[in-house]
């Protein structure tokens, strides 16, 4: 008994100890959030001889992009310089080696794979956008490593009182164990903007308006009728009984006018890495607590359908060692509350997500509604043994395609996006075009279903972005970058927000937030002509436009 108690207080003595080295250090530089872009700011700030400290919310490095999302959406491989082009480097020296290949050959995955494979005239510029989740992870916490950057994982921000500032400066954050971390400047890289938020920066959630900044696809945007030829599938929990209620997640009624602003997101999914080795794959199960009516509206889309194929529903984008990044399996109308929820309502929404897909592969593979040729070809399909081993092979991160927004100084818009309005302080190049997934699926008055809030449409092949819109206004936080939630209309961010997009975005904060520690001088003071050549020093690439 003696021991026990000695044992513990030994240990409450240390962990008081290391919360008191943890309140006592000031770092320079100190990165919440473990995505794409907090990885490439938190390396850029520490190649600049700053010290970093990089908060993890979870377990793991890379947020979605090794956690599934492994089919990179970068449709210009020139637009990705300096430490994305690293690591996209890397991906291609891993992959050249043979002993990578363990399911099949390099030459076989190249027959299968048409696609985002390689680029590159010469070695030099030789990358690879497919790769495989625990590859990739592998890749950046070696990068991490080598640049100095220390990084402590499973910890995240106190939502109530964890930003600590002194006028419009951040001087410490607070994690929900106690740990407080002291920096001189922040940069928040979630997917949320929890920083950003808790820190008082102004921000929206959702669709501004047409209106707003003269844009042509924002606001609420009706869809395509869901059937067949025109026929709508009947939205009734019993067919044509009204009375009955619509089905799960469909709005009973359209939202409001094509234009209008709202605060609803595009949907969220799992990215879900599958394969189709037999000495790789395990089955896929039906999930506990499976919902039948969740899937009732395909069900009754594929009676309308009978030929419909796999591949129409979810996509198969072929990956390394015989799998696959499947996309498309969205949860529309389950996710709104995901940008303004705690933590535990994400946990719960997320638990949602992860229930719906694994209920979604099952009926497509078991339903006997599901036609034969489609269950035959979805049996195929399994979760992988060698990924996810300590989350049931199962992504760790869910695919949170919008969230947080903040509203500065400058705003990306549409016009940014479709080139009539270039900007003059150019920190990345975007290529993808403008794409929303659906934002909800609802009911017109003669109860016929329609998609609703999807558009894919863009004038430009590529446009810049604006070192403005990574800074909150000065009043707010002279302190704080932000990459990922950045000043962007919802138009603007779904073109921007695409994992490349926030590597490159990362490492010009990072380099922005050294700049302006050396000049001892806040983030909205540092002249962009001072920005500029060191981004182009370090491999940036700031303009496609060939001289």
């Amino acid at each position: 008994m003696k021991t026990s108690i000695i044992r513990s207080l030994a240990v409450m003595i240390v962990l008081l100890a290391g919360n008191r080295l943890y309140a006592q250090k000031q770092w320079d530089v100190c990165v919440y959030g473990e995505t794409p872009a907090g990885i490439t700011a938190a390396i850029q700030a520490a190649k600049m001889n700053k010290s970093v400290l990089l908060i993890s919310n979870t377990a793991h490095l890379g947020g979605v992009a090794t956690s599934g999302l492994t089919a990179t959406d970068l449709n210009n491989f020139r637009s990705a310089g300096g430490l994305t082009r690293d690591f996209y480097q890397r991906l291609y020296a891993y992959y050249s080696d043979s002993s990578a290949w363990r399911s099949e050959s390099r030459d076989v995955f190249f027959e299968r794979s048409k696609k985002r494979t390689f680029s590159g005239k010469n070695d030099s510029l030789k990358m690879q956008w497919v790769y495989e989740s625990r590859v990739a992870e592998g890749i950046l916490e070696k990068m991490l490593q080598e640049a100095g950057v220390e990084v402590v994982y499973k910890e995240r921000l106190q939502l109530k009182n964890g930003v600590e500032k002194k006028d419009a400066g951040i001087v410490a954050v607070r994690m929900e164990n106690g740990h407080r971390y002291h920096a001189k400047i922040f940069i928040d890289a979630t997917y949320e903007g929890d920083l950003m938020a808790k820190a008082g920066v102004s921000y929206i959630v959702g669709r501004e308006s047409n209106s707003v900044y003269n844009e042509s696809l924002n606001g609420i945007k009706l869809n395509e009728i869901i059937g067949k030829d025109g026929v709508s599938i009947d939205p009734y929990v019993k067919k044509g009984v009204p009375s009955s209620g619509v089905l799960p997640f469909l709005e009973p009624r359209i939202p409001g006018p094509d234009g209008q602003g709202d605060h609803r997101t595009q949907s969220f999914c799992y990215r879900m890495t599958l394969t189709d080795d037999p000495a790789n794959r395990i089955d896929i199960v039906k999930p506990a607590g499976y919902q039948p009516l969740w899937y009732e509206f395909l069900a009754r889309f594929l009676e309308l359908n009978p030929g419909h194929q796999l591949k129409n529903i979810i996509s198969f984008t072929p990956m390394p060692n015989k799998k696959t990044d499947t996309n498309q399996a969205d949860f529309v109308g389950a996710n709104y509350g995901w940008p303004e929820g705690n933590y535990a309502d994400r946990a719960k929404i997320a638990q949602m997500h992860k229930n719906y897909v694994l209920g979604l592969l099952w009926f497509l593979g078991n339903d006997p509604r599901v036609p034969d040729s489609l269950r035959t070809e979805m049996k195929r399909w399994g979760l992988p043994k060698d990924e996810f081993k300590d989350n049931g092979n199962f992504p760790h991160q869910l695919y949170v395609r919008e969230a947080r927004r903040m509203v500065s100084d400058y705003v990306m818009t549409e016009k940014n996006c479709n080139g009539e309005e270039p900007v003059q302080d150019a920190v990345a190049v975007a290529t993808y075009p403008l794409d929303c997934h659906y934002v909800s699926r609802v009911v017109d008055e003669q109860g016929r279903v329609h998609a609703e809030g999807s558009y894919g449409k863009q004038k430009n092949t590529y446009y810049t972005i604006s070192y403005r819109s990574l800074r909150p206004k000065a009043s707010e936080a002279h302190n704080l970058l932000v990459p990922v939630c950045l000043s962007a209309s919802h138009v603007a961010y779904s073109s921007i927000r695409m994992e490349p997009v926030f590597m490159v975005l990362g490492q010009s904060a990072g380099t922005a937030a050294a700049l302006a520690l050396d000049r001892n001088i806040t983030v909205q003071e540092l002249p962009y002509e001072v920005l500029q050549p060191v981004l182009l020093k370090d491999g940036q690439v700031l303009s496609l436009d060939r001289k």
